[in-house]
């Protein structure tokens, strides 16, 4: 089938089902709740909806522990829910992305079940088993840790084996290196590509290929075993595979997890000759303000804008960049990148939107960026939810009390949970979100920060993410032009260039709570020009040196 590359295009919204919008009333989003928000979807101008795992489930790891790839969560509804929400995307012009967890697999799973039945059951192998090390075996079998923390390994009595598991210990990581596993992950895909959907998010997919005899990892103060499993030694081989025998078949697309990936690498997955994936998420942006990507410092601004600066040019015209501050995986941007807004939230939201929107690539909204939705206020580590957190304090064992408080202070400015508060529809009780008892509690501010009130407001950050998706699906500028940073010194400032066939659109964004002037280069003096997008109400004109308010950001075309 002739790949239209359709992405390119596009703008994806992301949902996480279970914080969206509840329809029964049982606290938990479900599929007839996001049915119920197609239309506002699409309204918001996108093209296409990124969903998190909504398969049959646990829930250790909130979805992310598949036991049953072909079938959807009960909580969420059933797969006739999940076809009528389909069809609406569908009908509305949005195309769906599904996540495609293949890593692992829940250990409530049907394969790992029967693979606990014994070494000579056929599903044994469909897992990574060994003996453990010491007189007895009752040690890992190596070093590599999980990335909850702990062990990477769980001992199983009954055989005295250990299986490996890079994420919590109900979630077993499947042994690629077993072409039946190869076929099971085809069919499965090719399974929902039937049903129709467009593409797949593929978690943690630089993972699926573990190097031969699992030597153990370099020692190091947090995560080891790394370089042993990310990028393993069969990992393009196998991703080609899945795209020449299924992807290819399908005008679909996919992106990739792809924690840790250099511009190299990420040419490797995402070259269009190489037929691997698509698109990958790449996280040196979102690291810029961790150490050792787990504690918390501050913005280290400038590296952040050479990261967005050396991916720019370092997949044009091969590859193409994924485009994101916020996920399910990822606090909030509010804040984070911005530093304290005070009084000017709308101005600072937009002003990031400006930022990620111009930029060359395949841009993704997160639930409840459009409406400006901020971290919540946890008060102690009762309150979260996260399984990463459990496991942390599980690590720290007899420390966890006298460093509960720095753990709680890392973890209110880093946890997952803040993407996953439920979705801030109204004022009314629960946000609108639910008529029953919200799962997770929901952000206070929700009073103040909701749809509704945004809808109302002609200025609002809602209004503004509409103008810029619409002004960015109609730019060939912002689709193919070359990115150029410009002030590239400065500490406040982020501005660049796009330039395609005469037009120059000329990106602007103050990243400070504080007036700073902007100088411009020479060859932008005399320039007619419009002013685009504006984040402040449209009272610039020409494109000069001027004092810029707090978070001030603007586009100006030169033609």
């Amino acid at each position: 089938m002739e790949r239209t590359r359709w992405y390119k295009d596009a703008v994806i919204y992301q949902i996480y089902p279970r914080s969206f919008c509840d329809s029964n009333g049982d606290g938990i989003g479900d599929i007839q709740g996001i049915i119920s928000k197609l239309d506002y979807i699409k309204g918001l101008g996108v093209n296409a909806v990124w969903l998190s795992p909504c398969y049959k489930s646990p829930n250790d790891d909130n979805g992310y522990d598949i036991s049953d790839y072909r079938d959807i969560m009960t909580e969420f509804g059933t797969l006739d829910d999940w076809k009528e929400m389909i069809a609406g995307m569908h009908e509305r012009g949005i195309k769906l992305i599904m996540d495609l967890v293949v890593n692992h697999t829940s250990d409530e799973h049907y394969w790992f079940q029967e693979a606990l039945k014994g070494k000579n059951n056929p599903y044994r192998d469909y897992y990574i088993w060994r003996k453990g090390r010491g007189k007895n075996g009752k040690r890992p079998p190596n070093n590599w840790t999980s990335r909850f923390g702990g062990s990477a390994w769980a001992y199983e009595e009954a055989s005295g084996e250990w299986y490996l598991h890079l994420f919590s210990k109900k979630q077993p990581d499947l042994n690629w290196d077993n072409p039946k596993v190869r076929e099971e992950v085809h069919a499965l895909v090719k399974y929902w590509l039937d049903l129709g959907v467009d593409g797949f998010r593929c978690d943690v997919i630089t993972y699926i290929s573990k190097r031969e005899g699992l030597p153990n990892g370099k020692w190091n103060i947090g995560i080891r075993g790394d370089e042993h499993f990310t990028h393993g030694p069969h990992i393009h081989e196998y991703l080609h595979a899945l795209n020449k025998e299924v992807l290819s078949n399908y005008d679909c697309m996919t992106v990739g997890e792809a924690s840790g990936v250099t511009i190299e690498q990420g040419l490797m997955y995402t070259a269009e000759d190489r037929e691997e994936l698509d698109t990958v998420f790449t996280f040196e942006h979102v690291n810029c303000d961790t150490i050792a990507q787990l504690l918390p410092c501050k913005l280290r601004f400038k590296q952040f804008k050479k990261v967005f600066a050396r991916w720019q040019a370092g997949l044009r015209g091969k590859g193409w960049n994924s485009l994101y501050l916020e996920n399910h995986d990822q606090p909030r941007s509010l804040g984070r990148f911005t530093g304290d807004y005070g009084e000017h939230r709308k101005e600072a939201a937009k002003m990031l939107a400006i930022a990620m929107q111009c930029q060359q690539g395949l841009p993704y909204v997160y639930q409840g960026q459009e409406i400006g939705m901020t971290n919540y206020p946890f008060k102690n580590l009762d309150e979260y939810q996260d399984v990463l957190v459990a496991y942390v304090r599980k690590v720290l064992g007899v420390f966890e009390k006298p460093l509960a408080k720095l753990v709680h202070k890392v973890f209110l400015i880093r946890a997952r949970d803040h993407a996953r508060t439920p979705m801030q529809w109204d004022s009314g009780v629960n946000a609108g979100f639910t008529s029953g008892k919200p799962w997770m509690p929901i952000n206070p501010n929700y009073v103040d920060i909701n749809v509704a009130e945004a809808e109302q407001d002609e200025d609002s950050i809602l209004n503004f993410y509409r103008q810029i998706i619409k002004y960015r699906l109609g730019s060939d500028v912002i689709r193919n032009g070359l990115y150029k940073e410009f002030n590239t010194g400065s500490k406040d400032l982020y501005c660049y260039e796009r330039s395609w066939e005469g037009k120059r659109l000329i990106v602007i964004c103050n990243f400070k709570n504080k007036e700073v002037e902007l100088t411009l280069p020479n060859s932008f003096a005399y320039s007619e020009c419009s002013l685009e997008l504006h984040n402040y109400g449209y009272d610039r004109k020409e494109l000069k040196k001027m004092t810029l308010r707090p978070y001030e950001s603007m586009v100006y075309l030169i033609v």
